[in-house]
């Protein structure tokens, strides 16, 4: 089995609902197994402490986690068109990771979510991918062969799955973004297999 690993922040519940829909999407691939974490928070308090796991949720993740996954899934909340704080703070730690080169080759997508409609879904998206194409990563995305990129009228991007929440983060992910993170997760589960195998 090759672990897809699945790592997001969330604040209200959307993104990490897209990640469980990607981790489907990603155990529907035989011999893919998706490996869920999170990352905690950013306090401006600097005695400010997170338990060493979470009291829900998925656990914490960690520079192994990246190094053992044969894919990343990278979501994110949108903070004015670009990624959240703790999923910056977190990647920001990855540079002995990217001294030795350890994620060079392997697949990773993004996905996010955001309270308005034209509130920077692929921007943040964009912001997601820069720091993965410095570590050598291979971009997946969504391709237009996938219906609901078109059809959607809520997220969806050919950069990635994506949610629009609504402004009191009431609306429920839709089909079309549920889909299209399901298929998000098949579409990296079989690229990374297709690369992990000699």
């Amino acid at each position: 089995m090759r672990d897809i690993l699945v790592l997001y922040y969330s604040h209200g519940g959307a993104v990490r609902e897209l990640a469980q829909l990607i981790a489907r999407g990603v155990n529907q691939i035989p011999g893919a197994n998706a490996r869920l974490r999170t990352v905690p928070r950013v306090s401006t308090v600097t005695e400010a402490t997170e338990p060493e796991v979470p009291d829900t949720g998925a656990p914490y993740a960690d520079a192994r986690d990246l190094e053992e996954c044969a894919g990343l899934a990278l979501g994110s909340p949108t903070r004015f068109g670009n990624m959240a704080a703790p999923v910056k703070y977190f990647l920001d730690g990855t540079g002995a990771l990217w001294t030795r080169g350890a994620l060079a080759g392997k697949p990773a997508a993004v996905f996010t979510s955001t309270s308005s409609l034209h509130g920077g879904q692929e921007s943040t998206l964009l912001s997601m991918m820069t720091p993965l194409l410095h570590h050598g990563m291979l971009l997946v995305g969504l391709p237009y062969t996938e219906p609901d990129v078109s059809n959607t009228t809520g997220g969806g991007s050919p950069y990635g799955a994506t949610h629009w929440a609504g402004p009191r983060n009431d609306r429920a992910v839709d089909d079309a973004e549920r889909r299209l993170c399901i298929a998000l997760g098949r579409r990296l589960a079989t690229v990374a297999l297709k690369l992990s195998t000699p």
